[in-house]
């Protein structure tokens, strides 16, 4: 559909939809943490797309008439009450590319409040609550020199990355829906607002404890710990030193989260210490990426000059910002030396699940001694070969374990520079798997259960940015679609279980992405 087929130049209709009561619990913790903000709605609102799967997490039907759509992008761009009556934008700071940027906040994200989990916990880990937020809603206190204002295309980014991690089994934030509007907004040219509805158990980051810390706060620091603990993990809160517990469970749940990240061969783009959860999930969809040809030192961020947050880099910079987290903590743990033997667990904790990712996507039960070396070599294969990170995975699948079997000619391709390289690893390969028991037809299945055939590519983003940004939003729909069911071979064109054309520029992409 695209955006001429809604009517928006008369006045609304009565709104069909009931929506249930917001929540504000991170409010109960005073106006030192955060302060009223009110919405600024979108003039024309449009609904670009919704996330049915993100709809039933709190209990909502995804818009299915005309007049859902229009309900549904007036609520969500900002012009119900009660949705947007008790808005508030909480402080945080932050470390930006290693360097102390003090105070941040949300500069164009507003907390409405939060809606119960549909299923009682189930959906949202064992979270009682979802947060809502707009992302995109005009100026805070925060905003500094922004405008509060999010664009088409990078809400777009935000909307389908989102729901797609979520699919590929990856802790993250959700995105609810996304509103485009007629309001103009000057980036690098001139472009239309958005705004995209986001959920999540907390948007806590190490920022907010960062902010308080660092500004001598120690008893809003306490306040803060005290309750995160209570809302998120509170058997932390029967520990002998709780804030020690915290930091030690934030550094066990990041550990998993990276080796999810680079299993998929996700780069975050922009991993400060404010774009990092307390809940150990993905947060903040900016200048990310999905890696093609495989580059450890491959970041997609143009402001990133010196790589920091290349793929390869994303563990140490994680481990550097737990430590950042773990100094914010120091005013309520009693050692120095426990807060950094609770954060050097994070190596050991990181390479024990990154080996247990690997093992999967090779179609191993389990690691055993000696796969790290197996791993490292397919690596280092990889990249000599550029090959495709994600076809690669998906292409072994078929790959039989008998030493005299051929390697089929699609996975044979993506190690087209040094086949022989390739090959020598096949056969150390064939011979881990005589430990295995599964057959080949048991273990392809396995294999194509964790590594997926579609992930959001840079090139399959943009084709529906241009797209929508001409006023057709039907691709956006249909790579959501695609993404929600990443494992499925039968779900998607097939050009979106293809390598970027030779043509395609690589993601460049600047932190207003």
């Amino acid at each position: 559909m695209t955006s001429a087929a809604l009517d928006f130049s008369a006045p609304a209709p009565p709104a069909s939809c009931s929506w249930p009561p917001l929540a504000q619990q991170f409010a109960a913790l005073g106006d030192a943490f955060s302060v009223p903000v009110a919405v600024s709605p979108l003039p024309d609102p449009v609904l670009v797309a919704s996330s049915a799967d993100a709809a039933a997490l709190v209990g909502l039907t995804a818009p299915a008439t005309p007049q859902d759509e229009q309900d549904w992008a007036r609520a969500f761009g900002g012009h119900v009450a009660a949705i947007s009556g008790g808005s508030r934008a909480t402080v945080y700071a932050g470390h930006q590319f290693g360097n102390w940027a003090g105070q941040l906040g949300d500069g164009r994200a507003l907390l409405l409040g939060d809606w119960p989990d549909a299923s009682g916990g189930r959906h949202s880990c064992g979270y009682a609550r979802w947060e809502v937020q707009f992302k995109g809603s005009g100026r805070t206190p925060f905003s500094r020199m922004g405008d509060g204002w999010a664009v088409l295309r990078s809400s777009i980014r935000e909307f389908l990355c989102s729901e797609a991690m979520a699919a590929l089994g990856i802790p993250t934030t959700r995105a609810l829906c996304l509103v485009g509007s007629s309001r103009p907004v000057r980036r690098e040219r001139i472009e239309t607002a958005a705004m995209v509805t986001r959920l999540s158990p907390s948007f806590v980051r190490f920022g907010h404890f960062e902010h308080f810390s660092y500004s001598g706060q120690t008893e809003q620091l306490r306040a803060l710990t005290d309750w995160v603990i209570a809302q998120y993990c509170p058997d932390c809160a029967d520990a002998p030193q709780p804030a020690l517990a915290l930091l030690q469970w934030v550094v066990a749940r990041t550990a998993r989260l990276i080796a999810q990240w680079q299993a998929v061969g996700f780069i975050h783009g922009v991993m400060n210490t404010d774009n990092m959860s307390i809940l150990g999930w993905t947060i903040d969809y900016g200048p990310f990426a999905f890696l093609d040809a495989y580059d450890p030192l491959h970041t997609p961020n143009t402001t990133d000059r010196g790589g920091r947050y290349a793929y390869g880099r994303q563990p140490a910079v994680a481990h550097w910002n737990l430590l950042a987290l773990g100094q914010a903590l120091l005013p309520l743990i009693d050692k120095p030396e426990s807060a950094l033997a609770a954060v050097d667990q994070f190596r050991p904790q990181y390479v024990q699940a990154m080996q247990q990712q690997l093992a999967a996507k090779l179609g191993l039960t389990a690691p055993q001694p000696g796969d790290g070396d197996l791993f490292q070599d397919l690596l280092d294969t990889m990249a000599a070969n550029r090959s495709d990170w994600t076809l690669s995975f998906r292409h072994l699948a078929q790959l039989a374990a008998d030493a005299h079997a051929p390697i089929p000619p699609a996975l044979a391709a993506q190690f087209a520079r040094e086949p022989q390289r390739f090959a020598d690893w096949v056969a150390r390969y064939r011979e881990r798997l005589r430990a295995e028991s599964r057959n080949d037809a048991a273990r392809a299945v396995a294999m194509n259960a964790v590594n997926p055939l579609v992930v959001l590519r840079h090139h399959l983003a943009q084709a529906a940015i241009a797209q929508a940004e001409a006023g057709d939003f039907s691709e956006v729909r249909r790579l959501l679609h695609a993404l929600t069911r990443p494992f499925d071979a039968h779900a998607a064109p097939a050009h979106y279980a293809e390598p970027p054309p030779e043509h395609a520029p690589p993601a460049c992409l600047s932190c207003s992405s």
